[in-house]
């Protein structure tokens, strides 16, 4: 038996102590299940520790730290009071960054689920379901740092002595016109980069609302139709009150990622001329600037906004569980 054979047997023998050391441990658990209301809520007990410690390390300590670090100046040094949250309200590139923020929250989600609407009703009931809705949801493949390259290459500018590499340029130019600088330009470069994460978040819309039309009974659109009702008419009263609690979950997913948004805004201007959000804005102040205390304010902000959500699709979760 050759050397790297002997030393792997103590690591083989040790996994197989712990492989037991966790089916004993299961094994006792599962017996306690079987011994009362007593035991059985003390096994639940013990079946919910591993999470709920990894809840509290993960997410409860690290967000009372940044509570706590939303109050201090000078990296974290010194008490600051309430003034990072006076700075948050005061300062241009602050307040900038949560305009954006809120048009992103607003536009995102709205463009998104319109577009994936548009798109479930056209292809809903047809016999290419399954390419179509393949199709759209290929951008939902690439991340956001993918996708913000493939758009910056979309709105790449070069001076008009030079040949155009950018997709909409070329065709600016095609028709006569100038090129410009769509990423330069505030506030409308906001919106360039919005068109990006709808173009990845489309699909995802499209692909549940599809479902949810499939899933509606036959019955009333067969009876309206009957009745004289137009194919739009139909769909906009019977199809789509029954799909609203689906148009609500996709709006208010969208609106939670959102918010988070990062990637794109980093990759394609690093938030530059104006077109900051509040997650990339945070991660200057806190790494690139040193301002721990500023990038945590802004952290706090960030989780009052996306609270609401979260909350309201908890809330409508348990009424339709």
């Amino acid at each position: 038996m050759s050397f790297d054979a002997v030393a792997q047997q103590p690591k083989l023998l040790y996994l197989l102590q712990g492989l037991a050391a966790f089916a004993a441990v299961i094994a006792l658990i599962l017996l306690a299940l079987h011994r009362g209301p007593a035991r059985r809520r003390a096994a639940a007990l013990l079946l919910l520790a591993p999470a709920l410690l990894l809840l509290t390390v993960g997410l409860l300590l690290p967000g009372l730290r940044t509570l706590a670090l939303s109050f201090t100046g000078d990296g974290g040094e010194t008490w600051a009071g309430l003034d990072n949250y006076v700075w948050m309200f005061t300062d241009h590139r602050a307040l900038v960054a949560l305009r954006n923020t809120l048009a992103w929250a607003v536009l995102v989600p709205t463009a998104s689920t319109a577009v994936g609407l548009l798109y479930a009703a056209a292809v809903a009931r047809s016999r290419f379901r399954a390419p179509a809705l393949a199709l759209v949801l290929m951008p939902m493949a690439i991340s956001f740092v993918g996708a913000g390259v493939v758009w910056k290459f979309v709105y790449a500018y070069r001076p008009p002595e030079a040949g155009q590499i950018g997709l909409l340029n070329q065709l600016v130019v095609a028709l006569g016109g100038a090129p410009r600088q769509w990423l330069v330009d505030s506030p409308w470069n906001v919106l360039f980069l919005i068109v990006a994460m709808v173009w990845t978040q489309a699909g995802f819309a499209a692909v549940l609302l599809t479902g949810a039309i499939r899933a509606v009974p036959r019955e009333p659109t067969e009876a309206a139709l009957l009745d004289g009702a137009s194919p739009r008419q139909v769909f906009r009263h019977v199809t789509l009150p029954s799909i609203r609690p689906t148009l609500l979950v996709v709006l208010l997913a969208q609106a939670i990622g959102t918010l988070k948004a990062f990637d794109i805004v980093k990759t394609m201007t690093g938030g530059q001329f104006d077109t900051g959000v509040l997650a990339h804005e945070m991660y200057d102040q806190a790494f690139r600037y040193g301002e721990t205390g500023r990038g945590a304010a802004l952290a706090v902000l960030l989780f009052l906004l996306v609270t609401p959500f979260v909350a309201h699709q908890v809330r409508a979760r348990r009424r339709t569980g």
